[in-house]
């Protein structure tokens, strides 16, 4: 080994790694470290005071120790006396040791904080920088309000360093990223934003970064960043490669930078200054320029820096809208991208252009690579290329080539990857659908689609094409002869049975004058394949043979033969069997008259708007809509758009409210809790599969809580008296609720299953069930560390009055949680009267000797005790017109925070709690609940009325109650949904 000095190089650390790497086994890896460890121990217990350089090599192999997974429960007073000395390297080594061992609630915290403070203050950049770059590293919400106020005093100071500027504009970045609220930047921020022109590029490009993130809270506050953004971009973009010569990477000057204040501008609409929009528009057109020049490199580096640039501009142009000459030409470029060698540049050149095509300025450019892409579907080798291909066809179709794509991703769905094919299927038979010019066309290409690949067609699409063949008087003959010859294939999907039992079931008539397709050819093509079929198929075309014998009195005695046919009579399915035995009465007992009012033809139904295209977007993720929602491009494009799915009645679709997590499902054997691991917790409450939890048994009202858990009481209210209740502590000696606790309490308003809380230490998981008045709620503590929790007290805090509003009664947890564990806390509920505050939740224990404490908000609001009410129309509107006092109404009017689905909407409106009422309101669009509060003391009663405005993206939400306080805090709890 090679001399070392004593100053630098540590040889004692270079030794002790030498010694590691040799090692043959675990056991001798870890016998060394042990030996090292009593080494260094008695070192820092010795009487003898060790000097700078022995606590810094000390240090720095507990570090190395640390990093090679072994826990290090000492050494850290001596890394923080490290801070206090005057040498670089022992006070770089301290910071080091911190910035990765010690915890936010260590109780060295406030030493450290004192060390910060001195390196802050003491001008020397080069410790400054160290202090900051700790300050960043552990981000810890204690650390933000120590020196949140100082870090944008020494940003903007104009005797600071550059290097401290950039490491002060990252730290306030890290910090405003973990806390936001403890950024006060408005005395600071026009100076902040005069950062853009600092003389040093580096001051510029962290400047960046952090006005960045700043501004997309509080856009207005920096909106004077654009103008300055500009000029740089501009001063940037013209120069050449030798006037930047310490920024410039390959011949491209700044590229960073140049990325981030593209990025930085598609923050803020066109500036509004014509000198400022005109300069930003001679950029980007100078950008695109140079995009044609030759490469001055052959270095992959040179056009990979000169290409995201590129893309950044056209992200930007995009984002503008506005410049028609640029989005062409921006189109243009891309398209010599689709055929360039390199993958990368295919995949994002198609993906650009995906969005391009919604423009009204460049769609037609857009269509005119259609060959391209088209060739790209076929003979890309990257599936997610051949995807982003697939969605730039679906978002440059039109009237003018509907036809040429969808035949083009028929063709490619034979051989397309499993992965895409559900997702082509839906984009194909939403263009099929939207853009259809006769309905023939429409419904040849819906049943290609089954043939093709029918296990990908969903309900969603067969649902569809029989709306539409329903409602459509002149299409109903060709769908009952073009499925009945799809039908006569050897092999047909089960889906294209279920079409075909349907439609010919209801439009069988119009083509039975041929003697090729006479009623008892159709009956003995469907019975064909009844044996072949599932459950629900087998229940759906025993109700096409129902509908037959309406149909055509002929077949009476043929299908009432097959009904009385003991398979059908004693099928083991109770669903087939209830069928036949109907069924078969049915034909014998009614008369020709009853049987045709039975069994008359569906009526059209009503139009709503079609939800293939929600599912798609669902499937494609939030960051999907402009792609997808392509409807000012052609907004005439409404040939058969809308209309709800038919669902029929042999398909069992669960309601959005069901009990997902088997809470009503009968009790699973007792048995005791498997362990959970450290990676997922929860795993074991929240899955599907017949874990060891609480489970509700689907018994009466009043023995609700009387099955949750062995041994029981005899009744709901014995459950409320808990043989050992835990004391509450008052709220005075619990610290205020964590910072995201609003957050964490909304997530949980329509639904009770979930995690409530989570961090490197503590995950805690909610799973809970509510009928009328009571309720019970399981609380589970798991443990994500390996070290064991002491004097573990999780408890319920009643603030204000709502002890005498609600009664929570707890059961104790075990004092100690092992390392890896999970403990569970049962909490019985009784809804005294109506309260508008839920009860806070805290949370103690010590880790490592340190204490712990945290405050959460209980996930029980008034709505959880809702009890869903059906009425009739008329009763409905008698009822609102009853609770018409100004203080018995709330009504907010807001814009939208998630994208505006319907099935979304339902399933959180029935989640609320209140029953959804169908055809009450005049305009179908909207939504109408009823609901009864169920206290101990009174009854509320509710009335709802939400209205989704889609163009505008707002919501207007109207709610009556007997009592005006319900009212309002119903009408805040469910806006915030939205």
């Amino acid at each position: 080994m090679p001399a070392v000095s004593k100053g630098d190089g540590m040889r004692g650390l270079a030794v002790f790694i030498s010694d590691i790497r040799n090692c043959k086994s675990k056991e001798a890896e870890i016998k060394r470290i042990n030996k090292e460890l009593a080494n260094i121990r008695s070192k820092f217990k010795g009487d003898k005071a060790l000097d700078g350089y022995s606590k810094k090599k000390y240090v720095c192999k507990l570090l190395f120790i640390f990093l090679l997974g072994h826990d290090i429960d000492f050494g850290h007073m001596e890394a923080v006396n490290l801070l206090s000395s005057n040498k670089y390297t022992e006070k770089q080594i301290g910071y080091l040791f911190i910035s990765v061992l010690v915890n936010s609630n260590s109780e060295l915290i406030r030493l450290i904080n004192n060390a910060i403070k001195n390196d802050l203050a003491s001008r020397n950049p080069t410790f400054m920088c160290l202090a900051l770059h700790c300050i960043a590293n552990v981000g810890s919400r204690e650390m933000g309000e120590a020196f949140a106020a100082d870090i944008p005093r020494i940003l903007v100071a104009g005797d600071s360093m550059d290097s401290v500027k950039q490491s002060a504009a990252l730290c306030l970045l890290r910090l405003y990223k973990a806390s936001p609220d403890l950024v006060p930047m408005g005395e600071w921020t026009a100076r902040v934003v005069h950062l853009l022109n600092d003389q040093h590029m580096g001051v510029v490009t962290a400047a960046v970064s952090l006005i960045t993130c700043l501004c997309k809270k509080n856009p207005d506050d920096f909106k004077t960043c654009v103008s300055l953004a500009v000029s740089r971009l501009s001063r940037i973009v013209s120069s050449a490669s030798t006037d930047l010569q310490d920024y410039t990477y390959y011949f491209v000057p700044a590229p960073w930078l140049s990325v981030k204040l593209l990025r930085l501008l598609q923050c803020y609409p066109p500036p509004e200054d014509a000198a400022v929009k005109g300069r930003l528009v001679e950029c980007l057109e100078t950008v695109l320029n140079k995009a044609q020049e030759p490469p001055k490199s052959k270095k992959v580096q040179h056009s990979n820096a000169k290409n995201a640039i590129l893309f950044e501009t056209i992200s930007l142009i995009i984002h503008y809208d506005s410049e028609p000459n640029l989005l062409v030409r921006a189109c243009n470029q891309l398209g010599q991208f689709l055929q360039h060698r390199e993958t990368n540049l295919r995949y994002l050149a198609l993906e650009s252009m995906c969005t391009l095509a919604s423009s009204e300025f460049s769609h037609e450019a857009v269509k005119t690579h259609i060959e391209t892409v088209i060739n790209a579907l076929k003979t890309e080798r990257d599936v997610s290329v051949r995807q982003r291909a697939a969605d730039l066809l679906y978002a440059m179709c039109d009237r003018s080539n509907a036809k040429q794509i969808v035949s083009e991703m028929l063709r490619y769905l034979e051989t397309a990857d499993y992965a895409i094919r559900e997702e082509i299927v839906l984009k194909v038979a939403i263009l099929a659908e939207k853009y259809a010019v006769d309905y023939s066309w429409y419904v040849d290409t819906i049943l290609n689609l089954i043939r093709i690949a029918g296990d990908y067609v969903s309900e969603e699409v067969w649902y569809r094409v029989l709306q539409i063949v329903t409602n459509r008087d002149d299409v109903q003959g060709y769908a009952a002869k073009t499925v009945f010859e799809a039908l006569q294939a050897p092999a047909c999907h089960e889906n294209m049975v279920k079409v075909g039992g349907y439609i010919l079931g209801e439009f069988g008539n119009l083509i039975a004058g041929d003697p090729r397709s006479s009623p008892p050819v159709q009956f003995s093509l469907l019975h064909s394949k009844f044996h072949l079929c599932s459950v629900a198929t087998r229940a759906l075309l025993l109700s096409t043979y129902i509908k037959f014998i309406n149909l055509f009195p002929e077949t009476k005695a043929t299908i009432q033969g097959v009904l009385r046919a003991g398979a059908q009579l004693r099928n083991a399915d109770v669903e087939l069997q209830q069928r036949a035995v109907e069924y078969l009465t049915l034909s014998s007992v009614a008369s020709t008259d009853v049987l045709a009012t039975v069994l008359e033809e569906m009526p059209p139904f009503p139009e709503r708007e079609s939800s293939i295209l929600a599912k798609l977007k669902r499937k494609k993720g939030p960051g999907a809509g402009s792609a997808l929602d392509d409807g000012r491009r052609d907004p005439s494009s409404n040939d058969i758009n809308g209309g709800v799915e038919p669902t029929p009645s042999t398909v069992s679709t669960p309601s959005p409210s069901a009990d997902l997590l088997g809470l009503r499902a009968a009790p699973p054997p007792a048995a005791a809790p498997a362990p959970a691991g450290t990676g997922n917790l929860l795993v074991d409450v929240f899955s599907d599969g017949p874990a060891a939890q609480p489970s509700l048994g689907p018994t009466p009202e009043e023995a609700f809580l009387s099955e949750l858990e062995p041994p029981a009481p005899e009744s709901p209210m014995a459950l409320l008296a808990d043989p050992a209740p835990v004391a509450d502590p008052g709220p005075e000696d619990i610290g205020p609720p964590v910072p995201e606790a609003d957050e964490l309490l909304n997530k949980f308003v329509c639904k009770n299953n979930g995690v409530l809380f989570e961090n490197q230490l503590l995950q805690i998981g909610v799973k809970s069930e509510f009928r009328q008045n009571l309720g019970r709620m399981y609380l589970f503590y798991g443990n994500k560390t390996s070290v064991q929790f002491q004097n573990f007290s999780p408890t319920v805090v009643h603030p204000g009055d709502l002890q005498t509003q609600l009664a929570v009664h707890t059961k104790r947890v075990a004092a100690q949680v092992d390392g890896g564990a999970q403990v569970q806390q049962v909490l019985n509920i009784e809804c005294l009267r109506d309260f508008l505050t839920p009860p806070l939740l805290s949370v103690r224990f010590r880790y490592g000797g340190a204490p712990q404490s945290l405050t959460l908000k209980l996930p029980v609001t008034i709505n959880k005790f809702f009890q869903p009410t059906e009425m009739a129309a008329q009763d409905f509107f008698q009822r609102w017109k009853q609770l018409s006092q100004p203080l018995q109404e709330a009504q907010k009017i807001f814009k939208a925070n998630h994208p505006m689905d319907a099935e979304v909407t339902k399933a959180k409106l029935l989640g609320f709690g209140s029953a959804l009422l169908d055809n009450v309101d005049p305009n179908p669009e909207n939504f109408v609940g009823a609901g009864i509060i169920q206290t101990k003391a009174l009854q509320v009663g509710c009335l709802l009325r939400l209205e989704p405005n889609a163009q505008a993206q707002m919501y207007r939400l109207t709610l009556r109650t007997s009592k005006e306080p319900v009212s309002r805090h119903l009408c805040e709890l469910l806006a915030q949904q939205f």
